[in-house]
């Protein structure tokens, strides 16, 4: 069994200086209600949404946040079918393996990687796991963690825990909003899950917050309106002070909130433009 080390007892991350670029990254597709994405949205309309993730390039070293599919769960047949059979859902990973693809155009060396960290733990977004050495570690929210280990189905609550628990696995916990490096901050945005956190990225000219799914589309924070899959008793309230949160931070001077998955969103536009 994987024990998680407390942010409080984890050694520095390998990370020199300040960020100096954020390089976004669509590693996949996904089909997804919109009642989903939004509160109040309709069940019949779905959406084509991006599966993304981020690096955080450093003076020294970068840092990963989220990482899409393992691409071997849907290439192989049997795998799929294990992993993903659901109603009305078709992961889709492009050919080749496009998060290491796109590191790799990125001129990033996957040897500089000081630590990566998931949003959440859904399977949409922990498949950059398997890519990690022990040196490498895996950071999120300790409630997400004990998510993960307390979940009685798995599978229904969209969870690999093989991605996360597994021999050679670093994983360091943090409790609440706090201060990974200069210019590097996760913050609570619990509700979609019970430990979702987002990132703020300070990049001298401008900040970036890495919203995750508390706000799946721009709609979640311009109109403050919260995301429609919660979960736990007071998941609704916490995803809709989650919505909150990123609405305030994005009305701020120089700030902008990325959405996840929103298809219509530039960076993420532009990242799929450049691979076609």
């Amino acid at each position: 069994m994987t024990v998680p080390t407390p942010w409080a007892d984890a050694a520095p991350l390998r990370l020199g200086g300040r960020p100096r670029r954020l390089i976004p990254f669509v590693v996949g597709y996904e089909p997804i209600p919109e009642s989903v994405s939004v509160a109040g949205g309709s069940s019949f309309r779905f959406l084509m949404e991006p599966v993304t993730a981020a690096a955080i390039v450093f003076d020294e070293g970068w840092f990963l946040v989220d990482g899409g599919f393992d691409p071997s769960r849907i290439r192989d047949r049997d795998r799929r079918v294990a992993s993903f059979d659901y109603e009305n859902y078709l992961p889709i990973v492009p050919a080749g393996d496009p998060l290491i693809d796109q590191v790799a155009a990125a001129s990033l060396e996957w040897g500089d990687l000081a630590a990566a960290a998931i949003t959440h733990a859904h399977f949409d977004h922990t498949g950059a796991a398997r890519l990690l050495s022990p040196d490498q570690p895996l950071l999120l929210q300790a409630s997400e963690w004990d998510h993960v280990l307390s979940a009685t189905d798995a599978r229904a609550a969209f969870l690999f825990v093989d991605d996360l628990v597994r021999e050679g696995l670093t994983v360091v916990t943090l409790d609440g909003d706090t201060s990974l490096a200069a210019g590097l901050e996760a913050i609570d945005t619990s509700g979609h899950t019970p430990g979702h956190q987002s990132f703020v990225v300070d990049l001298g000219d401008r900040t970036v917050v890495l919203a995750g799914d508390a706000a799946d589309l721009r709609r979640n924070i311009v109109d403050c309106v919260r995301c429609g899959s919660t979960v736990g008793h007071d998941g609704d309230a916490r995803a809709a002070g989650a919505a909150r949160r990123l609405h305030d931070l994005d009305a701020r001077d120089g700030v902008e909130v990325w959405p996840a998955h929103d298809p219509e969103w530039g960076p993420w536009r532009q990242v799929i433009a450049q691979q076609s």
